[in-house]
């Protein structure tokens, strides 16, 4: 197992470079970059991602492509995206369910339908976005009213808690299986879709943004298969859960842990990879 680590780094804010110009679609870039937000890129808790403002400023610099891959929605990412100057380049939102401007088929109201089509004795125990009001879902989350109204503009998804047992759990998950529906736990959330994950939007977006390297960071069981994807994974220390299970690639060096929490990890490991990468 191979662990970055280094002393937080004093925090020098600098301008973020410009945009490059989006090269040819023939053209490869140097590095694709797909990355978690919450509990990786954001802090669990404050939600701040300045402290890998030096990772981002670089990235920038060699025009790298940053993909933003979360569970959060088209709006929420779009906030984020303009605040990272990274408005330019794709982003997986909804835990891999769409593509930021992907012009899918609305599938919120009969994700929604299907699942009320559970047995109450099972649906009960799950209270998702749509069931609480924003307060509840600011409450839930440490965002602010503004911010958990735009979590509420779902597409594709519905994320949730659930407070039954897991035995009970694993008997819902079962349930909505048998309806296609998926479940998949993050960080905070159980969030129900229709299947996609992280990794096949990833696949999407590399055939139209070709790349010489890839690294894909995250903190949670539904970011295993985008780690593990990718030519180098970070897994991003989060001491607010459970760490994940070693993977077979630590033993070789492809999948790399960090010991720094959400931004400074997330900024020491990528700062170190391009290094190790020559770029």
């Amino acid at each position: 197992m191979i662990i970055f680590t280094a002393e937080a780094p004093k925090l020098i804010l600098r301008p973020v470079p410009d945009p490059p110009k989006l090269l040819s679609m023939k053209t490869i870039y140097p590095l694709v970059v797909f990355t978690d937000l919450d509990g990786t890129l954001l802090d669990h808790q404050t939600y701040d991602w300045r402290p890998a403002a030096p990772a981002l400023a670089r990235l920038a610099e060699i025009n790298a492509v940053v993909v933003l891959a979360s569970s959060k929605t088209a709006s929420e990412i779009k906030v984020l995206q303009k605040e990272m100057r990274l408005s330019h380049w794709p982003a997986i939102v909804e835990n891999g369910s769409g593509i930021a401007g992907s012009q899918s088929p609305e599938e919120y109201r009969k994700l929604r339908h299907q699942l009320n089509s559970v047995t109450p004795e099972l649906r009960n125990y799950f209270c998702g976005f749509g069931d609480m009001p924003p307060e509840e879902v600011a409450d839930r989350t440490g965002l602010s009213l503004e911010k958990a109204r735009l979590a509420k503009e779902r597409r594709f998804s519905e994320p949730g808690v659930w407070s039954g047992t897991a035995e009970q759990e694993a008997a819902f998950e079962n349930a909505l299986s048998k309806i296609g529906i998926s479940a998949r736990r993050g960080g905070r959330f159980l969030t129900l879709s229709y299947g996609k994950t992280k990794a096949d939007q990833m696949a999407e977006i590399l055939k139209s943004h070709p790349a010489r390297n890839c690294i894909a960071l995250g903190d949670a069981p539904n970011d295993i298969e985008m780690i593990r994807s990718a030519d180098y994974g970070i897994i991003i220390s989060n001491p607010h859960h459970p760490s994940l299970p070693t993977l077979e690639e630590e033993a070789t060096g492809r999948v790399l842990r960090t010991r720094e929490p959400g931004p400074y990890g997330w900024n020491s490991a990528v700062m170190m990879l391009l290094i190790k990468l020559g770029i």
